[in-house]
């Protein structure tokens, strides 16, 4: 008999939780305060008016409203939350 197992099973069976990343409310659409608009590694998309930046660079809305997507400059993008009477003017 063998002492030691077969090397197949015994190197497998590590894998990574998903880490569940992108966009999750795009512009136009209604958020509530709290909901979670872009889960991101780094900065690629920015905080603009009423939207918070988690640790892990998660932006969230930090009221109810309305999700715009602006540009900054010519290359950084900017995620806003604006009330729903700014966003039907504006």
């Amino acid at each position: 008999m063998a002492h030691k197992k077969g090397q197949g099973a015994t190197r497998n069976g590590r894998d990574s939780r998903a880490q569940y990343r992108g966009i999750k409310v795009y512009g136009g659409q209604k958020v509530r305060a709290g909901n979670i608009l872009v889960r991101q590694v780094g900065s690629s998309f920015h905080a603009g008016r009423n939207v918070g930046v988690g640790k892990d660079y998660t932006l969230w809305a930090k009221q109810d409203g309305v999700v715009r997507f602006e540009r900054i400059g010519k290359k950084r993008t900017c995620i806003s939350v604006y009330p729903d009477t700014e966003a039907s003017a504006a």
